[in-house]
């Protein structure tokens, strides 16, 4: 005879609890990084330091539920890419999309761009999308339309110098995020080849 093991559900008020918690730790570590403190989250989703960690034993649990919707957005992003047809095409989106969902988060930013220590699990998100770049710069460098010195640390200095971007008001951070991907595309872009120059038609001759 086996004994049922009674299945009690997640009272309302500790899920109501969880999903403070995130809402505060999306916007707590989205304007302040990864080095806010865990009290701040708590404090600013009302709850005590107990229950924060109750549902939430370390830090890197946090963020990695905190940014689970960024991290699919930048798979999808990376999956989309290297599908387009059109590599230069597929080349110039993961850069505009990358950019834009920093831009919304410099927590997001940092735990993508470093190697935060409770921030790892985000190593293989970034090393994935990385490597993504490199196929698609291999692809678009054969169409000629990528400049052929393009490495991927291009790409690293890129985004770290776009996390400067995070200094700028929240209303217009997004659009200057989108101004600069598209100055460091237009960067990237292969020059066209100069062309030969129209030859000069003979000089009349002088009556003598």
């Amino acid at each position: 005879m086996t004994t049922e093991v009674p299945h009690h559900p997640v009272r309302s008020d500790a899920r109501d609890n969880r999903a403070r918690i995130l809402e505060a730790a999306r916007a707590v570590f989205g304007e302040e990084g990864l080095g806010a403190p865990m009290r701040e989250v708590a404090r600013r989703a009302g709850v005590g330091p107990a229950t924060l960690y109750r549902h939430f034993p370390a830090k890197r649990d946090l963020l990695a539920e905190t940014f689970a919707e960024q991290r699919r957005a930048c798979r999808t992003a990376v999956r989309d890419a290297l599908a387009d047809p059109d590599p230069w095409h597929g080349f110039r989106t993961v850069i505009e999309r990358i950019c834009e969902l920093h831009a919304h988060s410099a927590g997001f930013a940092d735990a993508f761009m470093t190697a935060f220590p409770e921030a790892m699990d985000f190593t293989a998100d970034r090393e994935r999308t990385l490597r993504a770049v490199a196929e698609l710069a291999r692809r678009a460098r054969e169409t000629g339309r990528l400049r052929p010195d393009f490495v991927v640390d291009d790409l690293v200095l890129v985004l770290m110098a776009h996390r400067g971007l995070q200094d700028t008001p929240r209303t217009a951070r997004v659009a200057a995020s989108r101004r600069y991907a598209a100055y460091v595309i237009e960067a990237f872009r292969a020059a066209p080849a100069p062309e030969a120059p129209t030859p000069l038609p003979p000089a009349p001759r002088l009556s003598t």
